[in-house]
């Protein structure tokens, strides 16, 4: 596969476009009208905090609550609609590109938001690293076709040129940081010039982070970030899934057409590294002891008495030296590692690339989930949680397993990406990752 930079290949082409916003006005707070990705809004009370932070909380959209799927998305759809004739949400009048910051303590990430070009796998322009679900792509699908809008950006990374004063540790510490020094070309520049203005919204976040916002409209700085892109490839940090349904639906409207674009933010990772996390898994109808007990002698297993702050700190211990997991549910944490060479040989895929064999989530999904627990790969048997702490108190509530990963290397992944090797589905967690209702793409605009 050719990288980016090489003139055999094209690169990142984006378009401006009239971003759709919240009016601050017709709303009691910015912040009370956000949500977190609709993968990350897992638990019921908190999609119910969400909905009762305003009236108008995106997650109205994003997550529409009725009683079938095709209620649903009519009721995405008539909402969006009754916001835009209300002027709840309106457009802006000139199209353009949006800088987004998002900082929080020592975290500073800032990127562009944009409509991009899709393109197919093969062009090793968007590489994916991760398998998605079928029936995840076809909900998501349905309600974008009835809302006919992009309500949430893609997380996309690339790797753009180290420069002075860029940061490597993504603190936001000391004059600039992150930013070089507002000088030079390139959507660097662009965006740390972008950065020096008032913005078109300010908010704070529950979780303590605050957004900003800039619109970039000048004809010569959006041709400059074009250009500048158009020399990368991007790897999906966040967002499989709203890809893959991008994907699906340009293939249902004909091209030329606003279905060959799809809203992504795209963050200079040498720039604005971000934190990578790992997925849970919460398996419904497996009780701890079951699991355990199956596991015989294929792992070792060491039973945990101790707060999950020193499990998680155990897993980390275990996982730098090989695949390990934390077990949860009944009340301890067992820790699961060192798997024999035999049942790895019987049961992990050959064909692929080692880093590949020996993830953890290759080994969960092979080894643990198909070959000893024989556990379905879906929904009723599945649930894939981003919290931690959340997905220890399902277990414990409910009665069946949690299973605790340790997160995977951003240069592991982006290598597989590269070969283009997908890893198991919900491998990791990039992050922090974008507010959504800050600014939609409705394709009638």
């Amino acid at each position: 596969m050719n990288t980016a930079g090489h003139t055999d290949i094209h690169g990142l082409d984006l378009i401006p476009f009239r971003g759709v916003r919240y009016d601050s006005e017709r709303v009691g707070s910015l912040a009370a009208v956000t949500s977190p990705p609709y993968d990350v809004v897992v638990r019921p009370d908190g999609l119910l905090e969400l909905e009762s932070s305003d009236p108008h909380n995106i997650v109205r959209l994003i997550l529409p609550q009725a009683t079938t799927p095709a209620a649903r998305n009519r009721q995405a759809a008539d909402t969006l609609h009754d916001w835009l004739s209300e002027g709840i949400l309106a457009p802006d009048p000139i199209p353009g590109l949006y800088v987004y910051e998002q900082r929080d303590g020592d975290i500073l990430q800032r990127g562009i938001i944009s409509a991009l070009r899709l393109s197919a796998p093969d062009e090793g322009v968007v590489l994916p690293h991760e398998d998605v679900m079928p029936h995840v792509v076809e909900d998501r699908a349905a309600l974008m076709r009835a809302t006919a809008a992009n309500l949430e950006p893609l997380l996309l990374t690339y790797r753009g040129e180290d420069a002075p004063g860029a940061t490597t540790s993504g603190s936001a510490g000391g004059p600039g940081a992150g930013a070089g020094t507002g000088t030079g070309t390139g959507t660097a520049a662009v965006i740390e010039r972008a950065a020096q203005h008032k913005p078109l919204l300010s908010t704070t976040t529950e979780d303590g982070f605050s957004h900003r916002l800039w619109a970039v409209t000048d004809p010569a700085e959006i041709a400059e970030i074009q250009s500048d892109l158009a020399r990368h490839q991007a790897l999906i940090a966040d967002g499989h899934h709203r890809w893959a349904t991008y994907l699906r639906l340009r293939a249902e409207h004909t091209s030329p057409g606003p279905w060959d674009f799809g809203l992504v933010l795209l963050v200079d990772t040498c720039r604005y590294p971000l934190r990578v996390r790992a997925i849970h898994r919460y398996l419904h109808r497996l009780p701890v002891a079951e699991a355990l007990s199956a596991l015989g002698d294929s792992f070792r297993v060491r039973t945990l008495r101790c707060p999950l702050p020193e499990a998680r700190a155990a897993l980390a211990d275990a996982a730098s030296e090989g695949n390990a997991f934390l077990l949860a549910g009944d009340g301890s944490y067992h820790l699961v590692d060192r798997p024999s060479p035999d049942i790895l040989a019987r049961t992990v895929p050959l064909g692929r690339p080692e880093a590949w064999r020996t993830l953890d989530a290759t080994v969960l999904h092979a080894t643990l989930l198909d070959h000893i627990w024989r556990i379905p790969d879906n929904p009723e048997h599945i649930a894939y949680i981003h919290h931690t702490e959340a997905t220890v108190e399902k277990a414990e509530r409910e009665g069946g397993t949690a299973v605790l990963m340790h997160p995977v290397r951003e240069e592991v992944v982006r290598d597989l990406a590269r070969q283009g090797v997908t890893m198991p589905r919900k491998s990791t967690s990039f992050g922090p990752k974008p507010a959504t209702g800050l600014v939609l793409r409705d394709l009638a605009f």
